[in-house]
């Protein structure tokens, strides 16, 4: 399987979930050179504090990911994509339907990349029934990432279960970004329900992996981080 020159340092995403900048700022100091890319999102933007972290962070050369899940009429989406374009962040996800992943596209600028969400890691066949889905979840991943391959997107965030449907299906057309990982086995966690393994993900064709509690609740985040690193690297030195 063909995979992106990605860094392999760069394909972990550590997901900063914590309630203030002061904790963000602790915890990266802790992780220090283990992570090198950070997803903040809407808990740290209710704090009030989200442009200052994220200007700390790139200032200490670290990427970000910016996950607000932009879902608003195109106009209102089109306008918040243009004024984060320019402020440094590598990723910023977008949900919605075409007109509104359009709207992102067309104003992402040079270096900013929009994400479409597929299907959250958190719901299951059930909580799609719930939605009004009336559709099994890998045909409704399938079916987004092919309204963000056509409306300009970079990527996708999907769950490693559905990236060997993702691969065969946009090929390398698509960066793909997978939640919902767990060190050691796949046993769904607290909210996360289709979840895999840092093996499995990337064995999957996934280019980036978000972790947060696995790492965040560790006893040690930053052997946590590394363990993560080694294993990554194990399954990317081939194409590298």
């Amino acid at each position: 399987m063909k995979h992106k020159n990605i860094p392999a340092r760069d394909r972990l995403i550590f997901a900063m979930d914590v309630p203030t900048c002061d904790r963000a700022k602790e915890l990266a100091e802790e992780l220090g050179d283990a992570v090198s890319f950070y997803k903040i999102g809407l808990e740290l933007m209710m704090s009030g504090e989200y442009f200052e972290l994220l200007d700390w962070m790139l200032a200490r050369d670290k990427k970000v990911f910016c996950d607000l899940k932009f879902f608003d009429i195109p106009a209102t989406v089109g306008s918040a994509v243009r004024s984060l374009k320019d402020r440094g962040a590598t990723f910023v996800t977008v949900h919605g339907n075409r007109s509104i992943m359009e709207a992102a596209a067309e104003n992402k600028g040079d270096s900013l990349k929009v994400l479409g969400v597929t299907v959250l890691t958190s719901l299951d066949r059930g909580d799609l029934d719930d939605l009004g889905f009336d559709c099994d979840v890998g045909d409704l991943v399938l079916s987004r990432a092919k309204q963000c391959l056509e409306s300009g997107c970079d990527g996708v965030i999907s769950s490693g279960l559905e990236v060997p449907a993702l691969r065969e299906f946009v090929d390398e057309k698509l960066l793909v970004v997978s939640p919902g990982i767990r060190p050691v086995d796949n046993k769904p966690v607290g909210d996360q329900k289709r979840v895999v393994t840092v093996e499995t993900a990337f064995q999957n064709g996934c280019d980036h992996i978000v972790v947060g509690r696995p790492i965040r609740d560790a006893e040690s985040p930053r052997a946590m981080a590394e363990a993560m690193q080694a294993s990554i690297l194990e399954q990317v030195s081939g194409y590298e």
